[in-house]
């Protein structure tokens, strides 16, 4: 049994950060750094899982070529268990290219690869012996097609599985949550950052749109406010109460957000599973996700549990 089985996208970042936009000849431009990094959702949520002392394991497709090795070398040197990733000749592994601006804040380029769809409902016994599992991401391949959803989370929640669903704004395939009506109610926990969901809900307030998820008979909702912190709300209680917590963000100067919101879910997840309360478990991955601003590439510089336990101000 695991303790968390990450299921989604796993691809290589290719990071430029200091993109200059004026040429230095008539094909030529600068920028301050290039790096090859490995993630996607999937990757990013896996490898924070691992550090953070969750047994962690991932199910993905990757190509077989020098990519798809480079994911797979990462996620085996921080313990993930890579039995289950799945490699196909046919479908080349995915290759984003991510522009980071000065404040951490990015824009990425997706190309054909990202659109594949793998079918994780078919290897259903991999996750439905884990206590939890994370999609990384809702609305994003292979996150974008109902039947797949529905078929998941339907065995994930038959098993007594926990479902965080993290989410993304739509690439290729449009979805509605209207779409996901039937699947929405078998997610414990749903993430999005301010922008995905605003973008889901027609909402600008906090309140506003998680009661939009609430209706759809999703149990929880945390809204990750970026520099703003995170806002939960969760479904009405027996006495028809309803529990709000709205944290800060942590006091850190962020370099590059790509991974943030990954290694915040990944967090969330691995301290609930440990039967932390809802309060101190948002502190610890608001924590988690200022740390991994704080260098460039997700995740790297999320070190272990102490040192989020730290920054969250939960112990000296």
């Amino acid at each position: 049994m695991k303790d968390i089985i990450c299921i989604g996208m796993a691809l290589v970042d290719s990071i430029i950060k200091g993109f200059d936009p004026n040429p230095i000849s008539a094909s030529g431009y600068r920028a301050v750094s290039g790096s090859l990094n490995v993630g996607g959702e999937a990757v990013n949520e896996a490898v924070a899982a691992a550090k953070l002392g969750m047994d962690t394991g991932i199910l993905c497709t990757l190509g077989a070529d020098d990519a798809g090795d480079m994911v797979v070398g990462m996620l085996n040197r921080y313990g993930v268990d890579t039995s289950f990733v799945l490699r196909s000749p046919e479908h080349p592994t995915p290759v984003t290219t991510m522009f980071v601006r000065d404040d951490g804040t990015r824009k990425s380029i997706t190309n054909n690869s990202h659109r594949y769809n793998f079918h994780p409902e078919n290897y259903a016994s991999v996750f439905t012996g884990s206590k939890a599992i994370i999609l990384g991401s809702l609305f994003r391949a292979p996150f974008d097609d109902p039947d797949i959803i529905y078929s998941v989370l339907s065995a994930a929640k038959n098993a007594g599985v926990k479902v965080f669903a993290d989410t993304k704004l739509p690439n290729f395939r449009v979805l509605t949550l209207a779409d996901l009506e039937k699947a929405l109610p078998l997610i414990d926990f749903i993430t999005p950052n301010e922008d995905e969901a605003k973008y889901y809900t027609g909402k600008e307030n906090p309140s506003d749109i998680a009661d939009v998820f609430l209706s759809y008979g999703i149990k929880n909702v945390v809204i990750k406010l970026g520099a703003k912190g995170c806002y939960y709300k969760g479904a009405a209680l027996s006495d028809d109460t309803v529990e709000e917590i709205y944290l800060p963000a942590c006091d850190i100067e962020a370099v590059d957000a790509t991974g943030a919101g990954d290694c915040f879910v990944a967090g969330l997840a691995s301290e609930l599973i440990r039967g932390t309360d809802i309060h101190d478990a948002l502190k610890f991955a608001n924590a988690c996700g200022g740390i991994c601003t704080t260098a460039v590439g997700a995740g790297t510089a999320l070190k272990d549990r102490e040192q989020v336990l730290k920054t969250a101000g939960i112990i000296a």
